[in-house]
């Protein structure tokens, strides 16, 4: 069986480095907030070419603690609006839940997976106060595009960058997290914004258990979410703000610090695989994805579309050949989102449903094997 994803002989080459790292970390006997968190946020912020990172529990987190913080600054109020892909994974949804805050569903792009930003200003009313952009699959959404309405409304501009860790916007460089840089609205404003990473293991940079981290230019913004994550408190036992627990902790920061220089490499063998399929998968029940080529893109999935997706999944595993549905049900169709919580039991978004309906997820990592890349395209091609 060629797996979906292979954690195991992903980890493999770290071995022997990761059983050091833990007896630094045992033999110092500083497991949370320590030198190896604070090391990987510099690391990480200098990465992403941001001023800030801000190492937290996971990316659920990181989301909500964004809202949270900008909540705290005044930027945000509880009730107002956010606007929201209406094909994302549900953490995007819950964590603009857990502020307090309203989503507002808008369709994606049939192509790209991406939110449409023709569509947005649409939804826009005067309780709209953000936009969430999630850069679903590894592809970076559009953000140029969505900078400008933000900056047409003066709404905040925060990622879900949880699938995109290295993403490169062209324009201008920026790895992974597009609105950092400081964007005058007029003489007095400025576009304010945050990027919320997940390193849960089978993410493109994952650790070895939950993690997350959060990237921002702001540093009212950071300074906040430096309190948040740690019960609100900047020194122990004095608390600022009604905050929580959510800190990337050692161990985990450690191996990150590991597995970070070779993040770009990774993504590279990714693109190379991706590469691969769209040049040679050649089979007209098949809807492969948009890419253009760019940096844009780390290919965290390769998703596909089939109008027959569970003959074409038995097929494959038939074959031996393991894939994963990314994801199966849309969010306004989720028990937990029904007419007796937000109502949305009889919303519509074909495009959406179009999408949870037909997409298939081949396997796509730094481990696999020219060989097992060269027999997942001839079987598909034979479908």
């Amino acid at each position: 069986m060629i797996p979906f994803l292979n954690l195991k002989k992903i980890n493999e080459p770290y071995e022997t480095a990761f059983q050091h790292k833990l007896k630094l970390v045992l033999s110092n006997g500083w497991y949370i907030l320590g030198k190896e968190l604070e090391t990987f946020e510099l690391a990480f912020a200098e990465y992403c070419q941001t001023k800030y990172c801000i190492g937290v529990g996971n990316g659920f987190d990181a989301l909500a603690l964004i809202f949270k913080g900008y909540i705290q600054l005044g930027k945000l109020q509880k009730g107002d609006e956010v606007i929201v892909p209406a094909n994302t994974y549900i953490a995007s949804i819950l964590a603009i839940l857990a502020a307090d805050l309203v989503p507002v569903l808008v369709e994606p792009k049939l192509e790209t997976y991406n939110i449409d930003p023709d569509l947005i200003q649409e939804k826009i009313t005067p309780k709209t106060k953000a936009i969430l952009a999630v850069h679903l699959y590894g592809q970076l959404a559009e953000m140029d595009k969505v900078k400008e309405i933000a900056i047409q409304n003066n709404l905040i501009v925060v990622e879900d960058a949880a699938q995109s860790h290295g993403a490169i916007l062209n324009s201008n460089n920026i790895k992974s997290q597009i609105p950092n840089s400081d964007v005058t609205l007029n003489e007095s404003k400025e576009l304010l914004s945050a990027s919320a990473f997940s390193f849960y293991p089978g993410k493109n940079l994952g650790c070895l258990g939950d993690g997350g981290a959060i990237t921002t230019n702001d540093s009212e913004l950071a300074k906040v979410l430096f309190s948040l994550r740690n019960y609100g408190s900047e020194k122990k036992y004095y608390n600022d703000y009604v905050g929580v627990n959510s800190r990337l902790d050692e161990l985990q920061a450690a191996f990150l610090n590991l597995k970070l220089p070779n993040l770009d490499a990774d993504n590279d063998k990714r693109r190379a695989i991706a590469k691969r399929y769209l040049v040679e998968i050649k089979n007209k029940k098949i809807t492969l994805p948009f890419w253009d080529l760019s940096d844009n893109h780390v290919f965290h999935l390769f998703v596909v579309r089939t109008e027959n997706r569970e003959a074409l999944q038995e097929y494959l595993t038939q074959n031996n050949i393991q894939t994963v549905i990314h994801y199966p049900i849309p969010p306004h169709k989720q028990k937990a989102f029904s007419s007796e919580t937000l109502g949305w039991g009889n919303l519509s978004f074909p495009i959406t449903e179009k999408i949870h309906n037909e997409v298939l997820s081949l396997p796509i990592s730094p481990v696999l094997t020219e060989a097992e890349v060269s027999f997942i395209i001839e079987i598909l091609n034979q479908f």
